[in-house]
């Protein structure tokens, strides 16, 4: 084991994430009722150039009015990119006026690390001024060719930077910054073999997990096919996503189970741990179950289901 390690900068049940319209607060009520982990309020791309205002006062009214700590929801807010002039406002008038209840601030498009450096200071200020005791996280979208090109690094000095929490894969957008001949959202292209999305998610996965943030997988486009977005969200997670989004409230449910480790594989990891343990006991660094060899690395597996269950199980109850 290398002696360099990051740990977490922070630790959230994030099975699904649910992108909700700040133009539309109709969905807000809907939305503190729905069971999901985690929401953001867009201020972004649902949010037409015209609604961009309106928009920001409704999300800060949402956050303010509603109590989603009280329905175990942590709240997020996707604010406009960086290129835009939407951006600064959206910062500060967010820090200023529901500071004390915003738990994370979503950065789309992030192509390097001086984007997520300059919300950063500009968070560290706000939250100066306005005398916060929360400390706000940072999360970010990669949904660019130049944003996978410096995710390590975006990784790497984000975690050392310690607001960012968690990367985004924003297939959508990736998949037009690439020129990918699809125009669907997440799913899979039939004139490509295999996963066209593989390599771009699995590299932002290794980031991820080399600087201690969570990657979450991005959204899956057709509503009306579950089955596509369980196979969607089972692909994320055997490759160590920890959750995924949901753009419409029926795709929570199907997040859920897939990023809720199963009974039987916790109960599994939990005999892989005593079989190890009893193994120690007797001087042996390896063990055998059900004929099959176990070790360290077994160990390390297993305790990632059993702290994973442990973690789901303390939020929902």
């Amino acid at each position: 084991m290398s002696h360099t390690l990051f740990e977490a900068n922070a630790q959230r049940v994030q099975r699904c994430e649910l992108a909700v319209p700040g133009s539309n607060p109709g969905m807000f009520e809907k939305a503190l009722n729905s069971g999901v982990d985690f929401i953001f309020l867009d201020l972004e791309d649902a949010v037409a150039p015209d609604d961009k205002l309106q928009a920001r006062k409704n999300v800060i009214e949402a956050i303010n009015d509603l109590d989603w700590e009280g329905h175990g929801i942590t709240v997020s807010v996707r604010i406009n990119g960086l290129d835009t002039q939407y951006m600064v406002r959206d910062v500060v008038d967010l820090m200023e006026q529901c500071g004390e209840k915003l738990k994370t601030i979503l950065i789309p498009k992030v192509g390097v690390y001086a984007d997520v450096y300059m919300v950063e200071a500009m968070v560290n200020q706000l939250e100066m001024q306005q005398g916060l005791k929360n400390r706000i996280g940072i999360e970010c979208l990669i949904e660019t060719a130049l944003g996978m090109a410096n995710v390590e690094d975006i990784a790497k000095q984000g975690a050392l930077g310690g607001r960012l929490e968690a990367l985004h894969f924003g297939v959508a957008d990736y998949a037009a910054s690439n020129r990918a001949r699809t125009v669907n959202i997440g799913g899979l292209n039939p004139d490509y073999p295999a996963d066209q999305w593989h390599f771009a998610l699995s590299r932002m996965i290794v980031a991820c997990r080399a600087y201690g943030l969570r990657p979450i997988d991005g959204p899956f486009g057709d509503i009306k096919d579950p089955e596509g977005y369980k196979l969607a969200a089972k692909r994320g997670a055997a490759l160590g996503c920890e959750g995924k989004w949901a753009i419409h409230p029926s795709q929570i449910e199907l997040a859920n189970e897939v990023f809720t480790p199963p009974a039987e594989e916790v109960e599994k990891a939990r005999r892989i741990l005593d079989a190890l343990k009893e193994a120690a006991a007797q001087g042996k660094g390896a063990a055998s179950l059900d004929g099959r060899l176990i070790d360290a690395a077994s160990e390390k597996m297993a305790n990632n289901i059993v702290k994973t269950a442990e973690t789901i199980a303390a939020k929902t109850k």
